[in-house]
């Protein structure tokens, strides 16, 4: 006969889990998740496990189960791989009218834990006759669908107030946030730009509204107040406004002023962070922004205005002593007078440099130089915005990864 599915509200209640192999260490951050209390019973535990322990999430009696255990527990999970032991906690469970779970023996279970995930407010539990594998199967489809919007009409939802600000991520729009996704599908109006994954707009309902706000260097643009003023607009006259940006909202994304002016005008905001071009970029390009023993720090800069313009308020000087990684933004028409400083400032010529355009997308190119010849090589291959410039020595470790590639690649 079909198990009865219930939800069970553990906040501020005991469960009882015995055993800490990799089951428990699969269900123990669910169960912590839903607020229970949780007490581990298990000679030895996983590392993430002890963790959890060390740092007072869970309390963990460092000893084979014992009768008596389950008292005070509103749920058991007996997840050893002993199944005496299984079998005898869940005889206890049930002597004292208690739930429990059994994990190697589905039929034995008086429970059964169901596959679940979560989209947005919505909790998915899948049973399939004690059948994990096939549940999970089920039960990412279910996920999948809801968080895509497939399995839920925009009207059906519970809808957002206000604005949300919205990070899309380096360009990829499979990089967007599973949140930035979920919500960009219940949007009235998206104000986007030109950094944003624009292939998501076509994925929008057709009654969407989209604004393009974009900034397009040296050419045409949308003021920044008439931006906040869109925001404002809309979500006053009830409607769910999506401010769509690229990489991250808040990394040199202006999206702390347009958070400003909708507090200042009674417009809740949330803010969903995005994964910033500045360090996806190199990664995506092989890049690592640290490395051990080459480099335990990244600089992060801004670089609309060039070095020694009143308007800079970057320490090229420090930059140009430092030995970390500098990840440099918006620097294509820049490129020489910047190198110059970090040289001037004392950073080798030498130094190894990487430019990417367009990273994350089909068209991605990367081009590799040194700090004194990366002006003449960017003019050269024509480069052109959006590109990311790296420079410091964790680019040799890319091209190490690369050569040892291209060796094995090669026939003996």
């Amino acid at each position: 006969m079909p198990p009865y599915l219930l939800g069970l509200r553990l906040g501020g209640r005991r469960v009882l889990v015995v055993g800490g192999g990799r089951v428990a260490q699969r269900r123990v951050p669910a169960l912590l998740d839903a607020g229970a209390e949780v007490v581990l019973v298990s000679p030895r535990v996983t590392p993430s496990l002890e963790d959890l322990a060390a740092r007072g999430r869970i309390t963990w009696r460092q000893r084979p189960y014992r009768s008596g255990d389950c008292a005070g527990a509103w749920l058991v999970q007996a997840v050893t791989d002993d199944s005496k032991v299984n079998g005898d906690v869940v005889a206890e469970a049930e002597d004292a009218r208690i739930w429990s779970v059994r994990a190697d023996d589905a039929e034995a279970s008086p429970a059964w834990t169901p596959a679940s995930g979560h989209a947005g407010d919505a909790t998915v539990g899948v049973l399939l006759g004690g059948d994990p594998r096939r549940a999970a199967g089920i039960r990412d489809a279910i996920v999948d669908g809801l968080r895509d919007g497939a399995l839920e009409s925009r009207h059906s939802r519970r809808k957002p107030v206000g604005v949300a600000l919205v990070g899309g991520g380096p360009g990829d729009p499979g990089l967007i946030t599973v949140r930035g996704r979920q919500l960009l599908a219940m949007a009235d109006v998206v104000v986007t730009d030109r950094l944003a994954p624009a292939s998501l707009l076509d994925e929008l309902a057709p009654d969407v509204e989209v604004i393009d706000a974009a900034k397009i260097p040296y050419g045409r643009t949308v003021a920044q107040d008439r931006i906040n003023e869109y925001l404002v607009e809309h979500a006053r006259r009830g409607r769910f406004v999506v401010r769509l940006k690229g990489g991250d909202p808040f990394v040199f994304g202006r999206g702390g002023e347009e958070a400003l002016y909708c507090a200042r005008h009674g417009v809740p905001v949330t803010v969903v962070p995005g994964i910033t071009s500045a360090v996806a970029v190199p990664s995506a390009a092989g890049i690592p922004v640290t490395h051990r023993g080459v480099a335990q720090e990244f600089h992060v800069v801004s670089a609309h205005v060039p070095p020694d313009h009143p308007d800079s308020t970057v320490d090229w000087a420090a930059l140009g002593r430092a030995k970390g990684t500098i990840v440099l933004l918006m620097a294509v028409e820049r490129m020489a007078l910047i190198a110059a400083a970090l040289m001037r400032y004392g950073r080798a010529s030498d130094t190894p440099v990487a430019v990417i355009q367009d990273g994350t997308l089909p068209g991605q190119r990367a081009l590799t130089a040194t700090l004194d010849t990366v002006a003449d090589a960017m003019a050269a291959d024509a480069v052109r915005p959006p590109a990311i410039v790296v420079v410091g020595d964790v680019v040799d470790v890319a091209r190490e990864i690369d050569m040892i590639r291209a060796d094995m690649g090669r026939d003996p």
